[in-house]
């Protein structure tokens, strides 16, 4: 009786996983593009997408898991039960679920040979992780969420792989020399750092009403990580 319909809401799907996808999608061409020593192949950077997609599904059960133990102890109207939650659950889990999705992919690596190698890695296992994040929330609340998410969620994962992935870099730079002291500092930083921006991210964007701050603070850390990426692009060895 209503099988006339059936191409309507599959075209209307489609519209909705492609407004969500193709924003990241762009933004990985743009890094893979900087990368000018040498291209990464294009099966092992599929398997880093798969591995963000994954890692999403793990930050999910960990935020799930650490927002139960929060609601027990704080209420959502408390102040700390804001702070802990987008500035320490929500980040460690994400930005923790996506390194240890890289570490485990690329570490050992033949093909993580160039500095500059550990900001594509990051990057596309950050832009897996936005992709499936943004395919729940357009298909949940339609496509003008996308357009939102476009300007703010996308680039702002793609900017949290980029400082995961110039100190991932210069860490594996520093395993190679064979300093593993220094390499475990930049490993820890490639964590913290990302996670830090992360938890800043979330807090202004839930506290800010305004979206005064939030325009502002997002506007420096994209100015910030699209200065990084051309220098650190410009400055690329082999290691």
């Amino acid at each position: 009786m209503f099988y006339f319909l059936i191409p309507t809401l599959m075209t209307y799907n489609f519209v909705l996983v492609a407004a969500a996808v193709i924003p990241a999608i762009f933004l990985m061409i743009k890094v893979y593009k900087s990368d000018r020593l040498e291209k990464e192949s294009g099966p092992f950077l599929r398997k880093l997408v798969v591995a963000g997609i994954l890692s999403s599904l793990v930050a999910l059960v960990a935020e799930w898991i650490s927002e139960g133990i929060l609601n027990a102890a704080l209420t959502p109207e408390q102040l700390a039960y804001n702070l802990v939650l987008y500035l320490v659950i929500v980040p460690i889990a994400e930005e923790g679920a996506k390194y240890f999705f890289l570490k485990k992919r690329t570490w050992n690596s033949p093909e993580f040979n160039c500095q500059y190698d550990g900001v594509v890695y990051a990057v596309f296992v950050s832009l897996g992780f936005a992709l499936w994040e943004n395919i729940s929330y357009v298909m949940s609340y339609g496509v003008g969420v996308a357009f939102v998410r476009a300007l703010t969620a996308i680039p702002g994962h793609c900017c949290f792989g980029v400082l995961m992935g110039i100190f991932y870099g210069i860490a594996k730079k520093y395993d190679n020399l064979g300093d593993k002291s220094s390499s475990k500092i930049f490993r820890c930083m490639a964590f913290v750092v990302p996670a830090i921006t992360h938890g800043l991210y979330d807090y202004i964007a839930t506290v800010d009403e305004g979206n005064v701050y939030f325009i502002g603070f997002i506007a420096v850390v994209f100015v910030t990580c699209f200065i990084l990426i051309q220098k650190m692009s410009k400055r690329d060895r082999a290691i």
